[in-house]
Parts: structure tokens; sequence; C-alpha cells
């Protein structure tokens, strides 16, 4: 018994059998075409890998090439909207420009202004007047009244009723 019990001990296990072979050690024949067939088995797999994988990088390269195009186009857009906001900016300037000097309406009222003023008894006429004259309303006339030179006219109130104001031209212009 321990001769079984050692034996069993030193091989791991019952001892194999007579006519048992490992199966490295097994001869097997196959023809060509059987280990054709048998290689292509095995490698199908990897070349369906291959395909699908070839197939992915041409996905990301029309990819690649729709966001490189999409990103030209947003790249012109912008560079027309730039350059449309600095064309937006200059004529702005030009026409804060324009505003700063009188128009050509504004200068003839002014030198209408000028000259009623002249012509009138005691060379002033009252802006109520001024504004039946020229048949304007009262933000033009002030408009106009900011234009109008200050070395040469000056405004007074009415000594008899404080809301009635005068143009008047200065007496050394006279």
């Amino acid at each position: 018994m321990t001769k079984l019990a050692s034996a069993s001990i030193n091989t791991f296990g019952p001892s194999p059998k007579a006519g048992f072979e490992s199966p490295s050690e097994q001869l097997i024949t196959l023809t060509y075409g059987q280990l054709v067939q048998a290689v292509q088995e095995a490698i199908q797999p990897l070349q369906d890998e291959i395909a699908q994988l070839r197939e992915e990088i041409d996905q990301d390269r029309r990819e690649t090439a729709s966001l490189h195009a999409k990103l030209a186009s947003l790249e012109k857009d912008r560079d027309v909207l730039s350059d449309n906001q600095l064309i937006q900016l200059r004529l702005i300037h030009e026409l804060k420009d324009k505003s700063n000097g009188p128009t050509d309406t504004e200068k003839e009222r002014v030198e209408r202004i000028e000259k009623l003023c002249s012509d009138a008894p005691n060379h002033e006429i009252s802006l109520s007047e001024l504004r039946g004259r020229l048949g304007i309303d009262k933000a033009v006339l002030s408009r106009l009244l900011k234009r109008i030179n200050g070395d040469k006219f000056y405004l007074r109130k009415s000594t008899l009723d404080k809301r009635i104001r005068y143009l008047c031209l200065r007496p050394e212009v006279r």
C-alpha cells in the first residue's frame, strides 16, 4: 500500500495507460488543401479585423477632411465679419464727424437767424418769434442756437416776463 501511495505521489496521479499518447506527441497527417484551409480559417478573424480597422481609418480621414473644410469656412466667415465690423466702425466715425459739423440746412438757418436779428429793432428778437418766422420747433431752435457765434450774439431774459428770452446782437458787433 505504501508502494502504491508513493508511486501515486511521485507521478502526481495514477500512472498513464500504456497506449496513451499526449496530444503534443500525436502525429497528425493533413493534406496541403486541408492545411491551407486551416490556416485561412485561423487568420480570417485577423483579416476581418484589419479590414474593419481600415474602414474606420478611411472614415476618420473623411471626417477629418470634412472638419478641415468646415474650419476653413468658419475662418473665412470670421474674416468677412471682422472686415464688416471694421467698415461699420469707419462709417460710424464718419457719421460722428459729420454730425459734429453743421449741415447745409443748419448753416442756412443760422444765417437767416443772424440776418433777422440784425434787421430787428434794437437788434434783438424773441425766440418764439424766431421759431414762428423759421417754422421750426423748440428742439431745432435749441440746436441752432448752439451753432450761433457766441462772440456776436447773446441770450437775455425779458425784464417784464421771465419766460420770454431774446437773441441779441452784441453792441460791439453792430
